[in-house]
Formats: structure tokens, sequence, C-alpha cells
């Protein structure tokens, strides 16, 4: 067929290639497309024209280089993704495998299934794939030995049975094109199809059209003074004039009056059409909200479990707050919980407190909002999540939720009549967050220590939270990986919300190294009521002072892990605040505090 129109009956299939280095994917899908008489030129990025818009902006967000190559035949049209097979290539594999209903697995006839099919496959199984087919290549090297493909297709189909997952084996030869589009003579014994025919006939698992109406609002329009339309690409099932819809952020109900397309008016939408949807009824409708069937709305929570894929060279740090988007919806978020590693080699479980590049994890995940969402096994479009890095704008995970932890439904905020307002009065000042942060032996806790007395002469309320005293106590469970840094800090930085709604002038004396930790205490207290500190003395001379002989017991390498020897410390990027303990005494630093808060107002 030429680029016209499918016929009625032409269905889609995305096919994803996949295996270690030298299997052949690249010529068993050159051999597919020229032996087809239907190749076309490859294309990156998006794969299709055709394709939804949440597959676009999924794959244009982890950014990953995967090449997509088009054909059709009478029956099908096939998207086919070849994914590299190196070992660090887990992010690109990850991004073809989201979209994809199908996988070929190549493994070399003469080596079998090694350690990388296993990843590979589990990875599939993992993005939702159930359906595989084991291309065992490069027969004509063993010559076409009957024993040895059943020998492999058996070992695998035991893999996928454990994976739950549909396998088909083929005996191929992509060099000579033996089983690749028409029956080879060289292996009389397979009686099974070649690997175009079972493409064209095969009937993969249930796709996102079978799923539940989800429409994703990407952007509200005003069509007139008195209407809205609700713009975005249709996620699963099929969205018809005058069906009922909610909205499950609000539970408000309305019934759609017009669906409008770039060609016009319609009747109906399905899967992965870009529309714009008026209601009949003036609802609260806002970016980020799905519209919704009402028989089967999607769940709605503020923590789930997921199984996370870490694409990220930092690594991943139980504690520390990221960015994640799920479709058009957008909220700050924290693993609160790893619970266990997944060795892709072997499937098993294994302790981890931290998480590095190409590693899968199944985790729980608190957000700071509410978020609607079905398990991915049900519905991939609205189970998928990724993780952004909140400084560098970077895709960092790809998660597929598991099931909602229902955490909002078993806590509630207590509220009380005495606020923060009426306890900061009664002080006769105003509540403040001071956050000293610093490399070991800056100064932090002297000019701290200094700035309380001052206060406390002006008689005002304040409390000082110290590094070393907290670890005696609250943090005394804690090391000091990067892991159980970002814990530290995550703790102190609730304890000091308290104190600030105690309304007490809180000052804070901490290393704090990572960036991350300190935004996040900012985002706890209301704007302003933060400042952030930084006291800059050099390295130099913060090992020269050593007053707890800490920087020798470093350099011996008797301490691990120590800010600025062989643990990083971040500069803040933009404090309120810096202070050179180095040339400035600190008692005059501390009066350049007080100076600072009394022209904002803080001391009135």
């Amino acid at each position: 067929m030429t680029d016209t129109a499918l016929p009625p009956d032409c269905d889609r299939l995305r096919v994803l290639a996949c295996g270690s280095v030298g299997d052949g994917k690249s010529t068993l899908i050159d051999r597919l497309l020229l032996d087809a008489s239907l190749a076309r030129d490859d294309r990156r990025a998006a794969p299709t024209a055709e394709a939804g818009g949440s597959e676009r902006e999924r794959e244009r967000r982890i950014a990953a280089d995967v090449s997509y190559r088009h054909f059709r035949t009478p029956r099908r049209h096939f998207i086919v993704a070849e994914a590299p097979g190196g070992r660090d290539d887990t992010r690109k594999l990850v991004t073809a495998a989201s979209t994809a209903d199908l996988a070929i697995l190549l493994v070399d006839a003469a080596t079998g299934v090694l350690k990388p099919t296993r990843r590979h496959a589990f990875l599939c199984s993992l993005l939702g794939i159930r359906d595989l087919v084991l291309a065992v290549n490069k027969m004509d090297a063993i010559g076409f030995d009957e024993r040895r493909f059943l020998d492999i297709a058996e070992a695998f189909a035991e893999l996928a049975a454990r994976l739950k997952c549909r396998v088909v084996a083929i005996p191929t030869s992509a060099l000579d094109g033996d089983n690749v589009v028409r029956q080879s003579t060289r292996m009389p014994w397979y009686r099974g199809v070649p690997l175009l025919e079972y493409l064209e006939t095969v009937a993969v698992a249930a796709r996102p059209r079978a799923a539940p109406l989800r429409l994703p609002v990407q952007s509200v329009n005003r069509r007139d003074a008195n209407s809205r339309g609700f713009a975005g690409t249709v996620a699963s099932g099929v969205v018809r004039q005058g069906m009922e819809i909610v909205i499950p952020r609000t539970g408000m109900r309305s019934r759609v009056a017009r669906i409008v397309t770039a060609d016009g008016d319609r009747d109906s939408a399905a899967a992965s059409a870009a529309v714009t949807v008026a209601l009949a009824d003036s609802i609260e409708v806002s970016r980020g909200d799905i519209i919704s069937s009402t028989d089967e709305p999607p769940q709605r929570a503020d923590a789930f479990a997921a199984h996370l894929v870490w694409m990220s060279e930092m690594p991943l740090l139980p504690g520390r707050t990221y960015l994640l988007n799920a479709g058009a919806q957008s909220t700050g978020a924290v693993v609160t919980e790893l619970k266990f590693r997944v060795d892709l080699e072997n499937f098993e479980h294994l302790a981890a407190k931290e998480l590095h590049l190409d590693e899968t994890a199944f985790v729980n995940i608190a957000t700071t909002e509410p978020i609607c969402f079905d398990p991915y096994d049900e519905n991939r479009e609205t189970g998928g999540f990724i993780l952004i890095d909140r400084h560098s704008n970077a895709t960092v995970a790809a998660g597929m939720i598991r099931f909602g932890l229902r955490r909002a439904a078993n806590t509630y905020f207590q509220a009380f009549e005495i606020t923060k307002t009426a306890r900061a009065r009664l002080n006769a000042q105003k509540p403040a967050l001071l956050w000293f942060t610093g490399l070991s032996g800056a100064g932090k806790s002297t000019i701290a220590d200094h700035l309380e007395k001052k206060l406390h002469a002006l008689g005002k309320h304040t409390f000082v939270l110290d590094g070393d005293n907290v670890r005696h106590g609250l943090n005394r469970d804690l090391g000091f990986t990067e892991a159980d840094r970002v814990e530290n800090i995550r703790r102190v930085a609730e304890v000091a919300k308290l104190f600030v709604e105690a309304g007490l002038i809180t000052l804070v004396s901490f290393i704090s190294p990572f960036r991350a930790e300190r935004e996040m205490a900012r985002e706890l207290v209301a704007p302003g009521e933060f400042v952030e500190i930084f006291v800059n003395t050099p390295l130099e001379a913060c090992e020269q002072r050593d007053p707890k002989g800490l920087y020798k017991k470093a350099r011996r390498g008797e301490l691990r892990n120590f800010t600025g020897i062989d643990s990083p410390y971040e500069p803040p990027a933009g404090p309120e605040m810096i202070l050179d303990a180095l040339n400035e005494s600190a008692n005059d630093l501390a009066d350049r505090v007080i100076a600072f808060m009394q022209r904002r107002g803080m001391l009135s």
C-alpha cells in the first residue's frame, strides 16, 4: 500500500524490538521493511503524526533517542521502535515500551537466553506489554538446529510464565530473510507462520480505547462570553456527545454538549483524538483535571505504591522532593519508602536505601496534592507518571502506579481556634524561620547563638535547632549517607515548621548540604517567613579551624561521607543573606541579621 488512508479494517500496532547488542535488531527490521517492499524513512522523536498528544508528551519529556520506523500492509499499520541493547540503555527501552503493544525480543541462537534478555523481558512486562515474540535469530550460524531452537524457546517460556506474558517463539535468520516475511525452506520442521504474518494477525491485550473515558484537560479555552471549551487528547475510552461526565477532583457532573476537532464537530472521539469539549453546565474545570465517565471514575489519592525506573546519574534519595507529572497533572512528590530494589537479572527483591541509574524499585510515594489515576495494569495512560528534578528540570524517573494507599482517607488535618497569627500576636512578633547553612566549622552555630542572645534581649521568643544537638535525640538513628542526610533535614524542617506555627522565631543551624532539601524547608512555611542565610566560609578556612577535629579524621579516611571532603555541598543559588564569617566577627554578623529582620518588618 502507499500512504493513502487506511482501509476500515486496518489496525495500528506498536512494536518494540529489543535485544542484546549484536543480536540483529536492525538487520531484522531492515529485512522486515525491505521484503515487504514498504520501507519508509527512519524518524526520531514522536513516532507518527497520528500518535496521541499524551504519547508525544511522554516521549518528549523522557527525551530518549529511540528510532521509530513505519510501514503498512493491507491489514495493519506498524510503528516499530528499536531500543538500544546496552546495559545503560534502560531509559530508551522504557520510553519505547511505554507505548508498545507487543515486543520482539531477539536472542542469538548460539548463545540463547542471556541476562540482558531476562532484563528486557522484565522491563517489558513492567511497562504493561503482555505479548512477546522471541525471535531466535542467526539460525544459520548453528545449522538450523531444531533441538537448539526448542531448548531456547522452552527456557524463555518459563521466564514468560513468571512474568505473566504470552510468548511465541520464531526461528529466524534476519540476514537472509528466513521466517521474517516468507516461510523458510531451510527450516521445514518449523510449523508456525513467519514473523510478519504473526504480527498482522495477533490479537494483543486490551488497548486504552477499551478502558473507561479519560480526557486530561490540557487547556481551558473561552469560546465566547458564556461558554468554555476544554482541550486535550483522549487518553482512553470514547467521549460522546450527550454523555454524562464527572470531574473527579470536585465530583461535579455535566453532559457533553459539543466535541470539536480540527475537522469540525463530531458525535464522538476515541483514544488518541485531540478534541475540545464543551459542557452543558458551567462547572469548575481546570487544567490538569480529568473528564471521566461517571460509571468508572479514576481513583484519587495523595499516596500510592508504584514501580519506579530510575533514569538519573544522581541517586534517588527517599525524602527528597520532586515534581510529579501524570498527564496534565503536576504536583510535588516525595518517595516516602523504598520498599525494595528489583534485581533485573534474576528478579529478586533486594533491600536498598538509594536507587541508582537504570535500577528499578517498588516504592511508596506521597504527593502534595491528590492526583487522579488508574492502576497502570488497567490503564497505561493514566497509571504512568514521571518524576522531574526541581532544580535541573530533568526527568529522573518513570513510574507505574500499582495501587493507592488511601493516606488522605485515613488522616485529617485538625484545625484549632488558636492560630499561628494569634500566637505571634501574643508574642508581639512575627514568626520566622532563619535557616543557617554552610560547611562544618563555617560558624553557623556561633552566629546563631549570638543572634538568639540579641533577640532575647529584645524580648523576642526564639528557639535554636542545632545539627549536633538534634542528632543526640530525634535523629540519633541516622548516619551520614546522602539518604540519611536528606531524611535528617526532612525531619528538622518539619519540626521547625511546628515552631513557626507556635509563633516563634526559629533558628536552624545545619550544614544542610543539598539545595533540594533547603527548598523543601522553604515551602513548608508561608511566603516571607523563610530566610536562607549562607555562612560563606571557604573550605580551607573551615579545615584550619576544625573545632571538632572532624576534618582531620575525614582526611585520614576515618570519617566517611564528610561534607566538603568526600560528600558534596551545594551552595545556595539565591539566599536572602550571605555572611562572611572569615572577615567579620560572629557578633557583627548577628547585628547584620538583626538589621535585615528590622528592614523586613519581622521584629515589629
